[in-house]
């Protein structure tokens, strides 16, 4: 079976087995003990006043690993003296919810007792596994209790979040850590503190497990700065790369270098490098930031962003990250277009809609004697010929279309040349037209 089963809720969160780890020691075992998510655990705040209300209700449980998921699933069967089964979605299956089920239906026919279901990483469950909880949460047989790391709006059906509050848990700061470790009863020097809060990265757990290593290395004295670095092996900070912090980040980066702010830029790119992000799925991002966000403001910037891709797959790590941080900081600094992104979309927009124009007479090609005998190409001006190269008057759209100012060049950078120039050609255009 690949689901637990508590019979009596005190007993779910007793004295743990003293061979158990740090962290499953220092679980807590009533709400005012558990350190962290203020804005849900504070006086007045939504989940005290759920837990002191008497009256459970399905929730969801989003945040990231060690913020307290599973704890505050097991404190809420034993505030509301309920049976407490849980589930993981990454071993278990639709059989597995059937004997939950069944656990549920005796419990509450034989003693009268409800049960609290916790489904750990429930995003993991598709989308019939998930459908199977619906009906007995309807009628009540169990409170739902999923915990998961993913944002629920794409990794939970709408039917069941339509069932459930969704409650989002916070990775805890640098004082709640700090709060942890003092419970560890551990000797940690402040260096050793430091270099801990940030090994952690927000997760109870992580720092716990770490402490637990380092106690063991160090059964007793001061555990200082350096042998927090010489007994912990180099870990990269959590990073999902499926996952939405994924997609916070790169948005993040986007946008700063949208917002031209080299600094924050060149954060969020060394977060995600530090990250174990794929190298050269940040160098395609930054070759679209060139292309959607400077454009022809500074024609420089995409050939900058590839010549950066080119140097990362031929130097590697890290010497070709380099290339990647200065494509970004020049892509932050210079002049900022996103004219032609728009006037594609735009355009792409009109003829999705519209209908299939023909091709005007006088532009087509006329490779063969019957096409010139039809008049393909017929007096087509040779924008060579003209002065300055530039036939003023013709017109290049479909007959009966009528002008179109997709492209609005701005006045930063180079752009602003081009809208110079353009304006001087509509201006000749015009006067051409007005002479026929």
């Amino acid at each position: 079976m690949s689901w637990a089963k508590n019979s009596a809720a005190g007993d779910l969160i007793g004295a743990p087995e003293p061979a158990a780890p740090l962290a499953e020691r220092l679980r807590p075992k009533m709400l005012d003990e558990v350190v962290g998510q203020k804005h849900l655990l504070g006086p007045g705040m939504p989940l005290r006043v759920a837990f002191e209300s008497g009256k459970p209700h399905s929730m969801i449980l989003w945040g990231p690993p060690g913020s307290g998921k599973t704890t505050l699933a097991r404190l809420m069967a034993k505030a509301f003296e309920a049976e407490f089964i849980a589930l993981s979605a990454v071993l278990s299956g639709v059989k597995d919810i059937r004997d939950a089920v069944q656990a549920a239906e005796h419990s509450l026919a034989q003693h009268g007792r409800r049960t609290i279901l916790f489904v750990d990483e429930v995003h993991r469950f598709n989308k019939a596994q998930q459908d199977a909880f619906l009906p007995f949460v309807e009628k009540g047989l169990f409170t739902l209790v999923g915990a998961t790391t993913e944002n629920p709006s794409f990794e939970v059906n709408g039917a069941l979040l339509s069932r459930a509050t969704v409650y989002v848990l916070q990775g805890l700061d640098a004082a709640e850590l700090g709060l942890l470790m003092d419970r560890s009863g551990v000797q940690l020097e402040a260096q050793a503190r430091e270099r801990l809060a940030g090994f952690a990265d927000g997760d109870a757990r992580r720092l716990l497990n770490a402490i637990e290593i380092l106690s063991n290395a160090r059964p007793a004295g001061l555990i200082d700065g350096a042998f927090v670095e010489q007994t912990l092996a180099k870990n990269l900070r959590r990073f999902d790369k499926a996952g939405e912090v994924f997609y916070d980040q790169i948005s993040a980066l986007h946008k700063s270098v949208r917002g031209s702010d080299p600094d924050a830029s060149l954060y969020w790119l060394v977060r995600m490098l530090d990250g174990g992000a794929d190298p050269l799925y940040l160098g395609r991002r930054i070759v679209r930031m060139a292309i959607e966000d400077v454009g022809l403001a500074d024609p420089r910037a995409l050939r900058l962003a590839l010549d950066a891709c080119e140097s990362y797959e031929r130097l590697g790590s890290p010497e070709g990250e380099l290339a990647l941080a200065q494509a970004v900081l020049y892509l932050a600094a210079c002049a900022k277009s996103n004219a032609g992104y728009t006037a594609y979309n735009a355009a792409r927009a009109f003829v999705r809609e519209d209908g299939t124009r023909p091709v005007p007479l006088h532009i087509r090609n006329a490779p063969t004697r019957l096409m010139k005998d039809l008049g393909y190409g017929k007096d087509y001006r040779y924008a060579h010929d003209e002065a300055d190269a530039f036939a003023a008057g013709e017109r290049y759209l479909p007959d009966g279309m009528p002008e179109l100012r997709w492209y609005l060049p701005t006045q930063r950078g180079l752009e602003g040349r081009i809208r110079d120039k353009l304006d001087q050609l509509r201006r000749l255009n015009q006067e051409a037209r007005k002479k026929k």
